[in-house]
């Protein structure tokens, strides 16, 4: 079966959502450097590269060139748009930081899906193709993290969890193109399973298990 992104979601509306889902990433991002005190040129260096680096990774490894993110003009504007927002508006946007973190997770859920059948459709193999779909949905934000030279929260155990959902998600859309069910139900039934579990994740502080037996006696900083 070969799968087409507007086989899914119609053309307007999947442009919709991944610049919905570019905006909160790149709000992520402005913000870390308003906390960093980076300058304004900072700032928008971080929300492009946290918006836009998980999919630029994924299209140059697919071959899909020039990136969406270099031929779509509407995508490279928004971050700069958001980067406008926190730049004047920050002590607000920081107020409610919570209903960012549940725009991140809904970006979450709409990138590891959206990453995962566009690599497919670029001929990667299923396996291939969920990882893909992992890196579009959290590659930005290790990129954010190690510019702004901090540890990428994606490798921290004292964060909750984060890649686990996207992979649920990147995971149930290759069962779905397995099966020959992926249809724009089941794919919205896979972006809703990661951001609630990522939702989850954040309320009950779910995260991933350290080594057994650990005997290291590093604290996290």
């Amino acid at each position: 079966m070969w799968v087409q992104l507007d086989q899914i979601f119609s053309p307007s509306v999947q442009h919709t959502l991944d610049v919905i889902g570019i905006f909160v990433f790149a709000i992520s991002g402005a913000l870390l450097a308003v906390r960093k005190n980076f300058d304004v040129f900072g700032m928008a260096v971080l929300a492009e590269v946290t918006a836009l680096g998980g999919g630029l990774l994924r299209d140059l490894i697919i071959g899909a060139v020039p990136p969406a993110a270099f031929t779509d003009l509407g995508f490279f504007v928004t971050p700069l748009l958001a980067t406008v927002v926190v730049f004047f508006l920050h002590p607000h946007v920081e107020r409610i930081q919570a209903a960012v973190l549940v725009f991140d997770a809904a970006g979450l859920g709409l990138f590891c899906v959206t990453g995962t059948t566009k690599a497919y459709s670029h001929g990667l193999g299923l396996t291939a193709s969920a990882t893909l779909g992992l890196a579009t949905a959290v590659g930005g934000g290790v990129l954010r993290d190690v510019l702004a030279n901090e540890v990428p929260s994606l490798l921290r155990w004292d964060r909750d969890l984060y890649a686990v959902p996207a992979i649920v998600g990147a995971t149930m859309v290759v069962l779905c193109i397995r099966f020959d069910a992926l249809t724009s139900l089941t794919s919205g039934l896979a972006a809703a399973t990661a951001f609630v579990l990522r939702l989850l994740a954040m309320k009950f502080h779910w995260r991933a298990p350290r080594a057994w037996n650990r005997r290291s006696t590093v604290t996290e900083e």
